[in-house]
């Protein structure tokens, strides 16, 4: 958590009135601005681009059961090593009500009674995709047909995919984990500052219908 990102996230009084929204929107729906977003907050363009992206991924992605895609994404972080994405995974399966104990057993999901089927096929698919090159076999994409169906094997390429970019693209930056899982999410330089003059959290209030409707700020 001491580990400073190799480009500094930006912080808001830098940025114009839009990235603030959005700075705001994702403070209050995840404790604090995720870090990648404030990194990306330098290419205004590709920041808002990136968010949209996400926003209409999640919206898209429901075919498959949550459990599946969520522990094939934190897999695929996992195998990268982006802790950060580990990290904000972790949190979002929390909130999602899954079960956060059996992760403790992912590197046996193969064996583990923890995981079913669907799940250990799901996962065993990140890591044939994550691997450089590929090792993914006509053979497993059949079996996750049968499983999921075109449009669920689909999603479920395009939302690994998706992770190895952004773990990637979060490893190649320095940026790391930041605290989410654990409630602490506090690393953004200008947070504790915040804090010492009261500011984190001054507002109550929920957002409203208009911000819940704006790009989502945590990419993973």
């Amino acid at each position: 958590m001491t580990q400073k990102t190799r480009i500094t996230p930006l912080p808001p009084k830098r940025t114009g009135l839009l990235t603030r929204v959005m700075y705001r929107i994702a403070k209050r729906r995840y404790g604090q601005v995720p870090e990648p977003f404030a990194v990306a907050a330098h290419h205004r363009k590709l920041m808002i681009a990136s968010a949209m992206h996400e926003t209409m991924v999640d919206r898209a992605s429901k075919t498959l059961p949550t459990s599946v895609r969520e522990l094939a994404v934190l897999w695929t972080a996992r195998q990268i090593g982006c802790s950060w994405c580990v990290d904000f995974g972790s949190m979002l399966q929390r909130l999602d009500g899954l079960d956060m104990q059996r992760l403790k057993d992912i590197d046996n999901y193969a064996t583990s009674t923890a995981f079913t089927d669907d799940e250990r096929a799901a996962i065993a698919y990140a890591a044939a995709m994550t691997t450089d090159p590929h090792t993914v076999t006509d053979e497993q994409v059949d079996d996750l047909r049968a499983r999921f169906g075109d449009a669920g094997v689909f999603e479920l390429t395009y939302q690994i995919g998706l992770e190895n970019m952004r773990a990637r693209v979060n490893s190649a930056l320095g940026i790391t984990e930041q605290g989410f899982n654990s409630g602490d999410a506090c690393r953004v330089p200008w947070a504790s500052d915040d804090r010492k003059r009261g500011v984190a959290g001054r507002s109550g209030s929920s957002p409203s219908a208009t911000e819940l409707n704006e790009p989502a700020a945590g990419s993973r």
